[in-house]
């Protein structure tokens, strides 16, 4: 099996800026399972469409990366703009991550509705958009990741039966 190659973009104005120092990378890079998964490429933009959408585009159409995730930029605020910088670059939703992602983050903070995280694909890379704060991005991450390895393998053509065989028990009626 193939390292899974990961991509980050940090989405944060102050980070970007130097006022303040990034937690999320770090953060995200405990989750990812050693010797399965490696961050191959990251970096911090401000919470700006553009800069964001060239970030991402970059590392999948570019860097050819398996999974690129952004962290930050996904609640109700006036700055948060990450998701209508990536769902352009989307080809296929992919709702269940992020709908995760929302019902097991509510068990943590009711705050955890008001995300717009979005997921989806865009050739054979994965995009994820986490939240900006790294517990929270990191907590995200590891929840859908176990399903990762197989969305990928999926995305490569490399699965064809995926419904697992279930032993079915004949009932004798009376």
């Amino acid at each position: 099996m193939c390292v899974i190659r990961v991509g980050i973009v940090v989405v944060s104005d102050r980070a970007a800026a130097g006022l303040r120092k990034d937690g999320c990378i770090g953060a995200l890079e405990k989750v990812l399972p050693p010797g399965d998964a490696a961050i191959a490429a990251h970096t911090i933009v401000p919470d700006e469409i553009g800069a964001i959408r060239g970030a991402v585009q970059r590392m999948t159409d570019s860097e050819h990366l398996d999974v690129v995730l952004t962290a930050g930029g996904t609640g109700i605020g006036p700055r948060d703009v990450t998701p209508e910088a990536i769902l352009p670059l989307i080809e296929r939703s992919v709702p269940g991550i992020a709908e995760l992602m929302r019902r097991r983050g509510f068990d943590v903070t009711p705050n955890a509705i008001l995300s717009r995280a979005v997921a989806g694909t865009r050739g054979r890379s994965l995009l994820i958009a986490l939240p900006g704060n790294p517990r929270g991005a990191a907590e995200c991450l590891s929840w859908v990741w176990p399903a990762v390895p197989h969305a990928l393998a999926l995305l490569c053509g490399e699965v064809t039966e995926c419904a697992r065989k279930v032993k079915t028990i004949n009932r004798i009626e009376d």
